[in-house]
C-alpha cells in the first residue's frame, strides 16, 4: 500500500481554537477534508491565550524545544496538543508572544512586536516537526504570519534533516495585509541580509514577509480562482502585482469551502429552530428571535431585515454602509450590524445606534451563536466589498436562504449568480461601481423583489441548493499536491 501524503498546516489561526476571520475557518475545516480523501494531515498554530482558556483541554507533548536560527530570539518553547485525539492541531507555546487578549493586536493597533511573535513561530516549525516525528511532503502555509516558513526551508532547513523534497504552498487570503516591518529589525529573522533585496524580503526599503513567501514557495495559491487574476493587476495588487505575474505559472486559484456541518439551517445546532428549503416554517421563528436580540420593534417583523456580520473596515464598504444608512434608516425595514474591527467604526456605530432605536440592531463583538442567529434569520446579507478574496458569509447566507447583495469582485463574483441572469438561476444581487449610488441601486432591487414573495422563494430556492461544500476543493488541493510532490 502506498505512504499517505503527509501536509503539515502551518496557520496563525484555526477554528475552533481562534479565529478573527475566513482564514480560521479554512484552516480548521479543510485538514478534515483532505483526511477524507486520504492525506496525513497535522495543523500547528500558536497557543494563545484563547486557546489555553477555551473548552478544548490541551496537554504538552514536548517541553523546551529549541528554535535554530533566531540568534536574538532563540528561546525554548513547549509543544502542545488537545487531549483528545479528534483533533490533529498541535500548538507552539511562548507566552510572552502568544498569551494574550487577542491574536495580532487591539483596536488601536498591531502588537509591537508581531515580527518577532510571527518570526519565531515560522522558525519553530522545524523542531516541531521533529517532535512530532512527522516530515511533511507538504507545508502548506496560509498568509504573511507564516511567509517565513518556505524562506527558511530554502535558505536553512534544507542541512537541518527536514525531508529532501519537502515542498511548500503559500496560500494568499487576503493580499493587503503583508506583514510590513522596518528594516532595521531585519537582523531578528536570522536570515543573511543578502535576502534583503529586490529578489528578496525588501519593499520599499521595509522587510515585506509576504513578498519572501511569494518568491520562496514552490506554489502559491488563493482562495478563488477571480482573486488569484485580480491580484496581478495594479487595482488589486496592493503594490505585488508585479512579483505575482513573475510566478503567474504557479499561482492557482482555488475557491475556499465551508463546513456545512456547522452551517445548515437543517442541522444548525445554535439555532432556536431548524428549517430547509422544502420546510421554511423554521425560518419565522429565528428571524423573530433575531429581532429579540438585537431589540428591534416587533411591527417590522415583517419588513426585511438586512445584516452584516464584518470586519469593520473599508475593504468590506463600511465607508459605503456609512454613506448610504440614513437612505436606509428612510425605508420600512431593519438592518443588523455584528462585528469588530478599526476603532473610527466602532465610534461611528456607537453614535448611529441610539439615533435609530428599534430599526438598526448593533453588536460590535465575535459572536458565533448570534452570527448563526443572524444568517438563519435575516432575509439579505450585505457585503459591499471593496475586494473580496473569497468570502464565506455569503455562501453561509445563501445555504440559509438569507439573500447576498454583493460587489461584483473576487470571490463574491465566483459564488454569487445574479437575479436576472440569462444563464442560471440567481442566487443574489450584484452590483459592480463601487459607489454609494450603484450599492443602493441593488438594494432597492432586492426590496422590490421582495415585495413579490413568490418571486423571493424562487430565489431563495435557488441559493438554497448550491453546493460549496470542501469536497472539490480539497480535491483540487489534492491534486495540487500530487503535482507538486
Amino acid at each position: 500500500m502506498a505512504e499517505k501524503l503527509k501536509v503539515l498546516f502551518v496557520a496563525s489561526e484555526g477554528v475552533p481554537f481562534a479565529k478573527t476571520g475566513g482564514l480560521a475557518d479554512v484552516a480548521g475545516t479543510l485538514p478534515y477534508a483532505l483526511m477524507e480523501l486520504g492525506v496525513e494531515v497535522k495543523v500547528l498554530l500558536p497557543y494563545y491565550g484563547a486557546v489555553k482558556q477555551g473548552k478544548i483541554p490541551t496537554a504538552p507533548v514536548a517541553e523546551n524545544l529549541e528554535v535554530p536560527l533566531l540568534e536574538p530570539l532563540s528561546y525554548p518553547f513547549d509543544l502542545m496538543a488537545p487531549t483528545s485525539p479528534d483533533y490533529p492541531f498541535w500548538f507552539v507555546a511562548r507566552d510572552e508572544f502568544y498569551d494574550r487578549s487577542q491574536l495580532y493586536g487591539t483596536p488601536k493597533g498591531d502588537y509591537f512586536d508581531n515580527l518577532q511573535r510571527f518570526a519565531f513561530f515560522s522558525a519553530a516549525v522545524l523542531p516541531a516537526c521533529r517532535a512530532m516525528d512527522f516530515k511533511p511532503d507538504v507545508i502548506h502555509c496560509h498568509d504573511w504570519q507564516t511567509s517565513l516558513v518556505p524562506v527558511y526551508l530554502k535558505n536553512h532547513w534544507a542541512w537541518e534533516g527536514l525531508k529532501a523534497g519537502t515542498k511548500t504552498i503559500l496560500t494568499i487570503h487576503n493580499l493587503a495585509y503583508q506583514g510590513l516591518f522596518a528594516r532595521n529589525k531585519f537582523y531578528l529573522l536570522g536570515l543573511d541580509l543578502s535576502l534583503f533585496g529586490i529578489d528578496g524580503l525588501e519593499y520599499y526599503n521595509q522587510i515585506n514577509l509576504l513578498k519572501g513567501g511569494i518568491i520562496g514557495a514552490d506554489a502559491i495559491t488563493t482562495v478563488s480562482p477571480r482573486y488569484a487574476q485580480e491580484i496581478q493587476t495594479p487595482e488589486f495588487g496592493c503594490g505585488l502585482e508585479g512579483v505575482l505575474r513573475n510566478r503567474t505559472a504557479d499561482l492557482y486559484g482555488i475557491l475556499n469551502g465551508v463546513d456545512y456541518q456547522d452551517w445548515s439551517p437543517e442541522t444548525d445546532k445554535l439555532l432556536p429552530a431548524h428549517f430547509s428549503r422544502d420546510d421554511l416554517k423554521g425560518k419565522a421563528a429565528d428571524k423573530a428571535a433575531l429581532m429579540e436580540a438585537f431589540g428591534l420593534n416587533k411591527k417590522l417583523a415583517k419588513a426585511p431585515t438586512l445584516a452584516m456580520i464584518s470586519r469593520l473596515a473599508d475593504q468590506k464598504g463600511f465607508d459605503l454602509m456609512a454613506q448610504v444608512l440614513p437612505q436606509l434608516m428612510a425605508l420600512d425595514l431593519t438592518v443588523v450590524i455584528l462585528g469588530t474591527g478599526d476603532e473610527r467604526y466602532h465610534r461611528w456605530l456607537a453614535a448611529e445606534a441610539p439615533k435609530y432605536k428599534g430599526k438598526l440592531g448593533v453588536m460590535v463583538a465575535f459572536d458565533n451563536k448570534l452570527a448563526h442567529l443572524i444568517e438563519a434569520g435575516a432575509d439579505m446579507f450585505l457585503m459591499p466589498s471593496r475586494f473580496e478574496p473569497c468570502g464565506l458569509n455569503q455562501i453561509y447566507s445563501m445555504k440559509y436562504g438569507t439573500i447576498p447583495i454583493v460587489r461584483a469582485t473576487g470571490g463574491l463574483a465566483d459564488t454569487v449568480t445574479p437575479v436576472g441572469s440569462p444563464t442560471e438561476p440567481g442566487t443574489g444581487f450584484v452590483f459592480s461601481d463601487y459607489t454609494p449610488e450603484a450599492f443602493l441601486k441593488a438594494i432597492h432591487t432586492a426590496l422590490e423583489a421582495y415585495k413579490d414573495q413568490q418571486l423571493w422563494q424562487r430565489i431563495m430556492a435557488n441559493a438554497m441548493s448550491q453546493d460549496f461544500s470542501w469536497k472539490k476543493s480539497a480535491q483540487k488541493y489534492l491534486e495540487l499536491y500530487k503535482q507538486l510532490v
